[in-house]
């Protein structure tokens, strides 16, 4: 019978949510860098201007960390039924979050070399040509940063009758990792560009020339800051080492609730933004089915995948006996 409708115990293991609207405003931020990169390197060379070449290269590099993100949109809704992903394709997201932040930290390292370079060896700066190239950068990253961000906080909890501890703490779980790498990227360029407009006017009009690569400084600063944050988010998932607090206390507490079964092994991992994953190893003196263990696991809502297994400890001591 069980062979026959083997299908009555199986499940899927997409965990994922369907994100088809944050992969088509990450697709139209894309062509609109893209656009302003060819645009501004194509005038740079017409007007020999090296601040219209430079920034047409660095909105390059932005353009490669957002594509680096919309493949990997793409990539885990195609393959989000492949069977040979063991628990779904949400980790692709994450890779692509983790490389994305390794663009952002070099943009930060590139910066700093560049304005370190400046210090020593100060260049003559067309101010007009210069804050002309900065608010059209400006103005293109508000643009793709309200098109990312429309729609960001439509979804609500899943869970709307929550506690409010509840709430906070699955705050950052619901944290969309890929879509934060795109985000910084965005934020990352509008903040060099109004670091490099306030740095050109202060020049401009009060001589502090000195003020354009202090200001790349700490933009940099901040930069390799946001990079190393994703970098241990990121980082800390794609290594499994997501052992939550809150959720393992939580787990203990449910399966231990009856006074007497005791947790001998917990292992728990992401395997959504806002899901886990668990086995349990547990030991009862009790005939408790797994099914019974399940049931009280159902209020940590965070799971999406649970696996039990029970030891006897009556077994245990037989065999100890036996020894």
């Amino acid at each position: 019978m069980h062979n026959e409708q083997i299908e009555l115990w199986q499940h899927q293991h997409i965990f994922n949510t369907d994100k088809k609207a944050i992969e088509k405003r990450t697709l139209i931020v894309v062509l609109i860098t893209f656009v302003t990169m060819i645009a501004e390197i194509l005038f740079g060379l017409i007007s020999s201007s090296m601040a219209l070449l430079a920034d047409g290269w660095h909105m390059g590099t932005h353009a490669f960390a957002l594509g680096i993100s919309l493949v990997a949109y793409i990539t885990a809704r195609k393959y989000a039924k492949d069977e040979t992903f063991t628990f779904g394709t949400w980790k692709i997201e994450i890779l692509g979050a983790y490389t994305s932040a390794i663009v952002l930290g070099i943009v930060g390292l590139i910066m700093i070399y560049s304005s370190v370079e400046r210090i020593i060896n100060p260049l003559s700066i067309y101010y007009n040509q210069a804050l002309f190239v900065a608010i059209l950068g400006l103005l293109v990253n508000l643009v793709c940063a309200v098109i990312l961000n429309s729609g960001s906080h439509s979804h609500e909890h899943e869970h709307p009758h929550h506690e409010e501890h509840e709430h906070f703490r699955n705050k950052h779980n619901h944290e969309d990792l890929n879509f934060k790498s795109a985000y910084l990227h965005v934020v990352a360029d509008a903040l060099t560009s109004v670091l490099a407009i306030a740095a050109l006017l202060g020049a401009k009009y009060f001589d502090f020339n000195l003020l354009d690569p202090f200001m790349g400084i700490v933009g940099a600063g901040l930069i390799i800051r946001w990079s190393f944050l994703l970098l241990k988010d990121t980082g800390g998932i794609l290594l499994e080492r997501e052992m939550n607090d809150s959720i393992v206390n939580e787990i203990r507490s449910e399966i231990e609730s009856d006074g007497d079964s005791k947790i001998s092994d917990l292992h728990i991992w992401k395997v959504a933004q806002n899901k886990y994953a668990c086995i349990v190893s547990l030991v009862t003196a009790k005939k408790y089915s797994s099914e019974e263990y399940k049931e009280r696991l159902k209020k940590v809502h965070e799971l999406a995948h649970v696996t039990i297994e029970i030891n006897e400890c009556k077994k245990i001591r037989s065999a100890l006996v036996q020894f």
